[in-house]
């Protein structure tokens, strides 16, 4: 899962970027409202963590552009502001949560699941398909009762594909939530993984629709 993060706090930018590596997530950093519309297009972002004052000006000056440009992706506002009608405001203004600072890193990936869950449709943080248990909030997998052993690029790539089963994921867009903007891939990166992961949780859990992508079959 791919994730924009827009804070001009590098210290608070680089610890938020660690943490989130090590749970899967691959993170982009913007310090300015003009380095977030350039970053905008980049990439198919999972999911937007907007600070509310950057030096530019207010983050939620950025929130209709990010509706136009990301329809699908939540947006998560980080601010010191605790007052009820700063979060009205945020809310109103097109944020899916609002989140004050300073804040628990693992309360922000809790706030991450449940907009992410909202809007998969998902009613729980434990995915439960044809005796695949995938607990996200854990970051656990079970198979039939059975612990299975993950990789953190097969836990992320697992995570993408079964919280949107009703999706046909591209090659590219897989990518994005496996890699880094700057990471240097070989033609069959992405082949890999999904082997492995077929392998794992059995091949027919994982569709290759030719031409068009990946889907995850829930009726395997």
């Amino acid at each position: 899962m791919r994730i924009l993060l827009i804070e001009d706090d590098a210290p608070l930018a680089a610890a938020l970027m660690a943490f989130l590596g090590t749970r899967g997530f691959v993170c982009e950093c913007a310090a300015s409202l003009a380095e977030a519309r350039a970053l905008i297009p980049a990439a198919h972002w999972a999911a937007v963590l907007l600070d509310w004052q950057l030096p530019d000006g207010e983050g939620l000056a950025l929130l209709p552009h990010l509706r136009r440009k990301l329809p699908n992706s939540p947006v998560i506002v980080l601010t010191a502001r605790d007052q009820i009608t700063d979060r009205i405001r945020g809310l109103d203004a097109g944020a899916d949560d609002y989140l004050v600072k300073p804040f628990d890193p693992e309360e922000l990936l809790a706030r991450l699941r449940a907009v992410e869950r909202r809007r998969s449709g998902a009613d729980s943080a434990v995915l439960q398909i044809q005796g695949l248990s995938i607990d996200l909030g854990r970051t656990t997998v079970m198979l039939d009762g059975q612990t299975l052993d993950m990789t953190a690029k097969e836990w992320a790539l697992l995570r993408v594909l079964a919280l949107r089963p009703d999706r046909i994921h591209t090659r590219d867009s897989l990518l994005d939530a496996l890699y880094g903007l700057d990471a240097d891939l070989s033609s069959n990166t992405l082949e890999v993984f999904i082997s492995n992961l077929r392998r794992k949780i059995g091949r027919d859990r994982i569709q290759t629709l030719r031409g068009l992508g990946y889907k995850f079959n829930t009726s395997a």
